[in-house]
């Protein structure tokens, strides 16, 4: 028996692949199968996030420079403060 054998099928799609259950759900709804799903109780550990308040012009200054990285602002601002801390002698800000 192969490895692809082995491997479980999805309930609702019978798909054996994460591939399978996409091209699935492409083509199916989920109205059409309420009926076969069941309840499903799951714990989400997020990383807990702190606000910092920047003034609008700095703001609008940071999302230029975001924009022109191709990256948000917020990962933006993230890496400059990484590369602060790490002058300053602090390796592990996280």
């Amino acid at each position: 028996m192969s490895e692809r054998d082995d491997q479980q099928l999805t309930s609702i799609s019978k798909a054996r692949t994460l591939e399978e259950i996409a091209d699935f759900w492409d083509t199916h709804s989920l109205d059409d199968y309420w009926d076969q799903t069941h309840d499903a109780e799951f714990t989400v550990k997020a990383q807990q996030r702190r606000r910092i308040i920047l003034m609008p012009e700095v703001y609008t200054q940071v999302e230029a420079q975001a924009r022109e990285r191709g990256i948000l602002p917020e990962t933006l601002v993230n890496l400059w403060l990484v590369e602060r801390l790490q002058e300053a002698g602090q390796t592990n800000p996280g």
